[in-house]
C-alpha cells in the first residue's frame, strides 16, 4: 500500500507509534472499560508533545503543520486507539473556528492555553431537534444590550463535560418577543462554565470510543458577553460549515486508522490460524476479504488526503471532504466486520482480541459530523447545482 503521499507523513507515524507503544497501548482496553471519565493524563502527554495544537498558526501557541500532517496524526492515533485519537481532534476542532473567525483578541485569549491544554474546548452544534438538520437551532441568545442571554441544550459534545470553552450555535434574538424563525442562526463563545445557569452531564452507555467522554449541556439564563461574538450575528451557520468541513476530513482520518487497525490484525491472524491443516489465509474466502480491505483503505486514504491537501492550498473541500468522511467511514464498517469474521469466536470476545472494540469503535464514524445520509446530500448538491 501507499501510505505516504508525502515524505514528510512518515515522520508523523513514527512519532505516534513511539508515544503511542508508551502512553496509550497499555491502558486503552482499561480505558474502554471503566465508566466514563475523561482521559486527563494521556490528554496532558499529547499536550506537551505539542498535538493538541498541531495545525494551529505559530503566533497562537500551535505548531502550525499542515493539514496533510494532521490527518496523519489522527489516523495514526486512532489506528492504537480511535477515542484517544477523537479527543485530540476535538480539542483542535474547538479552536478551528476561533481561529478561522475569531477576533486577534479572541485568537489570543483563547487559542494559546487550548494549544497548551490549559482548558479544554469543545464545539456544540448538535441539539436535541437538531442533529442531521443543522440549521434548526432551538437555542437562543437574546440581545440585552451589553450581553446576550442564552437558553437551550447541547447534546451528544465531544469532551463538552469537561470543556472549559464551547463554542455554540445558536440563534440570536433581538427581544424574548421576537419569533424563533426570525433569529439569526450566529456563533458564541462560552467561557464561564461555572456559572450558576449552566450545568453538564456525561453520557454513560456509548458503544464504543468510551476513553473520550460525551456531554449534554444545559443552560438556563446564562449570560455571554458582547464580546464572546464570533464573526458577526447570522453568520453562524457558516461557522458551522466551514468547521465541519475540517472536522470530515479528520473522522476520514480516524476511520482509517480504525480500517487499517483491523486490517492489520486481520492479516496478521489469517497467517498463524490453522484449520482444515493450513493458515486461513490459504482459502479463498479469506484471501477475498483481505482483497477487498485492502482496496477500499487505499481508496479512503486516497480520497482523505486528497482533500486535506486541498484545504492546505487553500481552495474549497466542501464535496472531497464529504467523500472522504463517507467513504471512509463506510470503509470503517466494513474493514472491522470482516475482521470480525476472519477471527470469529476469538474476535467476538475481548479476552482474546480488540476485535469487538475496534468493531464498536467504528460504528460512530457513519453518524457524527453528519451522517453517511448527509455525506451524500452534500456531494450531490454540489455536482447538481
Amino acid at each position: 500500500m501507499v501510505y505516504n503521499w508525502a515524505p514528510e507523513q512518515q515522520e508523523i507515524r513514527d512519532m505516534v507509534k513511539e508515544f503511542c507503544e508508551e502512553h496509550v497501548v497499555p491502558y486503552h482496553q482499561e480505558w474502554d472499560r471503566r465508566p466514563p471519565e475523561f482521559p486527563e493524563k494521556v490528554f496532558q502527554k499529547m499536550a506537551a508533545a505539542g498535538f493538541l495544537g498541531f495545525p494551529t498558526a505559530k503566533e497562537y501557541g500551535g505548531l502550525g503543520e499542515s493539514k496533510i500532517r494532521y490527518a496523519t496524526l489522527i489516523e495514526e492515533m486512532s489506528k492504537y486507539d480511535a477515542a484517544i485519537g477523537i479527543v485530540m481532534a476535538v480539542a483542535v476542532l474547538a479552536s478551528y473556528p476561533v481561529e478561522a473567525f475569531g477576533t486577534e483578541e479572541q485568537k489570543k485569549k483563547y487559542l494559546p492555553p487550548m494549544s497548551k491544554g490549559e482548558i479544554k474546548g469543545a464545539f456544540a452544534l448538535t441539539e436535541p431537534e437538531a442533529g442531521s438538520d443543522a440549521a434548526n437551532q432551538q437555542a437562543t441568545a437574546v440581545d440585552k444590550g451589553d450581553h446576550y442571554l442564552f437558553n437551550g441544550e447541547k447534546i451528544f459534545i465531544t469532551s463538552g463535560n469537561v470543556a472549559d470553552v464551547v463554542v455554540l450555535i445558536c440563534r440570536i434574538l433581538e427581544s424574548e418577543d421576537q419569533p424563533l424563525e426570525k433569529g439569526k442562526v450566529s456563533a458564541l463563545i462560552f467561557d464561564t462554565p461555572d456559572d450558576p445557569g449552566y450545568s453538564a452531564e456525561v453520557l454513560k452507555y456509548k458503544l464504543g470510543i468510551r476513553a473520550s467522554t460525551t456531554g449534554r449541556l444545559f443552560f438556563r439564563d446564562v449570560k455571554i458577553p458582547k464580546g464572546n461574538l464570533l464573526a458577526e450575528v447570522g453568520k453562524g451557520f457558516r461557522v458551522a460549515m466551514t468547521t465541519l468541513d475540517g472536522a470530515r476530513i479528520g473522522v476520514a482520518s480516524q476511520a482509517i486508522g480504525i480500517a487499517q487497525r483491523a486490517f492489520d490484525e486481520s492479516v496478521e491472524y489469517s497467517k498463524k490460524r490453522e484449520q482444515f491443516g493450513a493458515p486461513i489465509a490459504k482459502l479463498q474466502a479469506i484471501q477475498w476479504m483481505i482483497a477487498d480491505m485492502a482496496t477500499r483503505l487505499q481508496a479512503a486514504r486516497l480520497l482523505t488526503y486528497s482533500g486535506a491537501m486541498m484545504e492546505d492550498k487553500g481552495v474549497r473541500f466542501s464535496k472531497e471532504a464529504a467523500m472522504a468522511k463517507l467513504f471512509a467511514s463506510e470503509t470503517a464498517d466494513f474493514c472491522a466486520d470482516c475482521a470480525m469474521q476472519i477471527h470469529g469466536g476469538y474476535g467476538y470476545c475481548g479476552d482474546y482480541s480488540d476485535i469487538e472494540h475496534i468493531y464498536r469503535d467504528a460504528r460512530i464514524t457513519r453518524i457524527y459530523e453528519g451522517t453517511s445520509e448527509i455525506q451524500r446530500l452534500v456531494i450531490a448538491s454540489h455536482i447538481l447545482r
